[in-house]
């Protein structure tokens, strides 16, 4: 009972994908970015490449109708960034007047001192708070309005039912919705502000460490010295450049590590939820050694992936740490020759050292940013991975001769040389020529694996590979029951209304409905929320799909099986119910039991053809006994004529 996660996904916002490879027609090598790239590493030029892919991500908001609170914040956070920079600038000079003070033993100078360091920390706490306040509030406005549009792109136009028959390179894409979306927006903040506040730190504190720096006279020879005004800059920007160029020889091969890492984590997360919405089964089956097999097998994966990134960051933060500590001491080492020439005084030499150390800092950004770089540039990945396969799909149903679903007449539904494929190509079933009338009950009956339900998915807009057209009833509330009801998470009210809102349906409507089906013991329980699925079983969940029937009243009534876990008693029972509640509704099932003959006018079979594909006969019972044996006389006829 090993599974591997295949969720599926979709999306209807155009933008989202209209700037992807695919949706230019390019290769499908250009389109397995997200998982050719990771190997690669991170390098300067894949970097640069990958920068487009990630603003055609970012740039969308910022245009959004929710720009201007967007632009308004960004535009505070950064005043804020700059005040912060200012505030450095302060301390550093404030190093210079303490410690001096202090060499004087000007006990004056020193108290007024501390007084200034009160009012400069005061400020630095209240413009860091604020500062991180507004960054939390722009990112989850900028969370909000991304999750949103992703999840209608996801939902919408059925791409996420289309993904999972066809786009196995994208695994897990509600994490691409719940995490990678997040962290893309709160990566991308921490690295344009902090990015920014190096810059900023960098010009202010370059200016000051040239001046307090002077003139280094060095020696070459007895008659010839070379002057090197400003020498601690240079010095700290061949120190940064030396770190940058080590940190990223040791740290690169944790971009590739870092997305193997979300792919291993999901998987394994995937295989517990999967385990826990099917704890019935497994445990009928007593499958729970295979289980325990299947999640070590998947925690294994993720055991060998959390090793290979603590040794590789082991390395690295051999290094960092190494480097962030002679940050302290080399600039001491170069500064000391002026200190005791007398050149610089104590707090001459601490605001020099103050000085280097923040032009360090601001030219190591990369180095102390590479975890959260590597970490994005694989969030990045992941998400125009994700993109890519939605916009594959949307291709692939715009450019496929695919199954034609139009609007037709309003009393009848026709089916035109529908041809119906498995997802490898496979031809299914063919030559499907049908019409059902309104009002007409038709059962459709086959082998299992014949294509019945392949049919079913067809009718209802959802199965993509074929050929043929469907002119759908105009302007008729359509409703497809499956053999497996889908019920949400949420109020009973709320699953017994699905897909309609809760709250649009009267109470008494839908306690009499759950009564009728024979759950009177639900109908007091309309506003207790839970997961359903797993509370009740099988057979209540078919009857909470005959109760939504019953609420929604449709016009044209469709089911898959729904009633193969439930006794023939109750499934007569039920099927009675809509003929006698929804008179008016036509009822088109898929199902094996001849019990349900009685209850259908039409009966169509499923006819198998030996090894090509099967085809659709009409079958006419020629007595009652016929109808309800286990053995059918039948007169085959073909299926164009109208009931």
């Amino acid at each position: 009972m090993h599974r591997q996660p295949t969720n599926g996904t979709d999306m209807k916002n155009s933008t989202l994908v209209d700037h992807q490879s695919v949706g230019n027609g390019q290769s499908s090598e250009n389109d397995d970015i997200a998982t050719s790239r990771p190997a690669e590493g991170l390098t300067t030029t894949r970097l640069r490449q990958m920068l487009p892919t990630a603003w055609e991500m970012i740039r969308p908001y910022w245009s959004s109708e929710d720009r201007w609170a967007a632009w308004g914040l960004l535009a505070v956070v950064l005043v804020l960034t700059l005040a912060m920079v200012h505030m450095s600038v302060l301390i550093n000079e404030w190093n210079n007047t303490f410690y001096t003070a202090l060499q004087n033993k000007d006990r004056n100078a020193f108290l007024q001192q501390l007084i200034n360091l009160s009012w400069l920390v005061t400020l630095i706490v209240f413009f860091s708070v604020y500062q991180l306040y507004l960054s939390q509030m722009l990112e989850i406005r900028w969370r909000r309005w991304l999750t949103e549009r992703y999840l209608r792109a996801w939902l919408a136009d059925g791409a996420y039912y289309r993904m999972q028959l066809v786009a196995q390179q994208t695994d897990n894409p509600d994490q691409r919705i719940a995490e990678d979306v997040h962290l893309l927006i709160s990566h991308t903040l921490t690295l344009f502000i902090g990015g920014l506040r190096a810059l900023v730190a960098l010009v202010a504190f370059v200016a000051i460490l040239w001046a307090l720096s002077g003139t280094l006279t060095v020696p070459l020879s007895g008659w010839l010295s070379v002057m090197l005004p400003g020498y601690m800059v240079w010095a700290a920007i061949l120190y940064a450049i030396a770190g940058t160029w080590l940190t990223h020889r040791i740290g690169h091969p944790l971009v590739r590590l870092n997305y193997d890492k979300q792919r291993c984590e999901a998987d394994f997360r995937f295989g517990l939820v999967r385990f826990r919405e099917n704890t019935e089964g497994v445990a009928l089956y007593r499958g729970e050694a295979d289980e325990l097999r299947g999640f070590r097998d998947r925690f294994a994966a993720v055991v060998v992936n959390w090793w290979d990134i603590m040794r590789r960051q082991k390395r690295l933060t051999y290094f960092t740490s190494g480097y962030q500590q002679a940050g302290w001491i080399f600039p001491s080492l170069v500064a000391a020759p002026r200190y005791f020439t007398g050149d610089l005084t104590l707090g001459g030499l601490i605001q020099t050292i103050g000085a280097f150390s923040m032009v360090q800092t601001s030219l190591s950004f990369f180095i102390d940013s590479y975890k959260t770089i590597a970490e994005w540039c694989s969030v990045v990945e992941r998400l125009a991975g994700f993109e890519q396969a939605l916009a594959r799909v949307r291709v692939q149903a715009a450019t496929d001769d695919g199954i034609r679903c139009a609007e037709g007449d309003a009393t009848q539904l026709e089916v035109n040389d529908v041809a119906l494929d498995l997802p490898d190509g496979q031809p299914l079933i063919a030559d499907v020529n049908l019409t059902v009338s309104r009002g007409d009950t038709v059962l459709l009956g086959g082998a299992s694996g014949s294509g019945k339900s392949t049919l079913f998915r067809a009718i209802a807009g959802i199965w993509p590979f074929g050929r043929g057209e469907i002119r759908r009833p105009q302007e008729g509330h359509l409703l497809f029951l499956p053999q497996k009801p889908y019920l949400p998470i949420g109020t009973l009210r709320e699953v017994v209304s699905y897909p309609m809102a809760g709250n649009d349906v009267d109470n008494v409507i839908l306690s009499d409905a759950l009564e009728v089906v024979g759950l009177p013991h639900l109908a007091r329980r309309l506003d207790e929320a839970g997961h359903w699925a797993l509370q009740l079983s099988p057979g209540e969940q078919q009857r909470i799909a005959f109760a939504r029937a019953l609420v929604q009243k449709p016009d044209w009534l469709f089911l898959d099986e729904a009633t193969s876990a439930l006794d023939e008693v109750t499934e007569a029972r039920l099927y009675r119910l809509v003929r006698e509640r929804l008179k008016a509704t036509t009822v088109f099932s898929v199902g094996h039991r001849a019990t349900l003959r009685a209850f259908h006018s039409r009966h169509l079979l499923v006819h198998v053809n030996g090894t090509g594909p099967s085809s659709i006969v009409e079958v006419t019972a020629v007595n009652d006994a016929a109808r309800r044996g286990s053995s059918v006389m039948t007169q085959t006829q073909p299926v164009t004529m109208a009931g």
